[in-house]
């Protein structure tokens, strides 16, 4: 999976949103708020974050906020020790942003973003829910 692809899927399937590119990074949000993105696609490293090595050729971090429940269904109650964040294709909690329930992936492959494909949805639901409650 490119860049490209996973925002084209977010686009045709999770209506109801838009997304922004800063800095070459891709940001995903629902309706008009610009606050929470519910997913984000990071392509370099930066002071903050640099866990994943992102700085090498064609590398890309899919990142998306999932509920606590899912988050534990896929991880347990804890964080996993000794994650290695520059893994490829690999489904794991996020460097920096576990503890907030998000989950990352470099560079997906087919068949790892069709296990993340409901995660998005979820992430988007959740945000959904959180502005109408408003």
């Amino acid at each position: 999976m490119t860049e490209d692809d996973i925002t084209q899927h977010i686009i045709d399937s999770l209506g109801g949103g838009h997304f922004e590119v800063a800095d070459d990074n891709t940001f995903f949000f629902h309706g008009a708020d610009n606050k929470f993105p519910f997913a984000t696609i990071v392509t370099k490293d930066n002071e903050f974050d640099s866990a994943s090595n992102l700085d090498r050729p064609g590398v890309f971090r899919l990142n998306v906020g999932v509920g606590r429940e899912t988050f534990r269904a896929l991880f347990g109650e804890e964080e996993p020790a000794n994650i290695d964040y520059t893994a490829l294709d690999r489904l794991m909690p996020h460097p920096m942003y576990a503890k907030m329930y998000w989950v990352s992936v470099i560079n997906p492959g087919d068949k790892t973003f069709e296990t993340v494909k409901p995660l998005l949805m979820e992430a988007r639901n959740l945000l959904a829910a959180r502005d109408k409650g408003k």
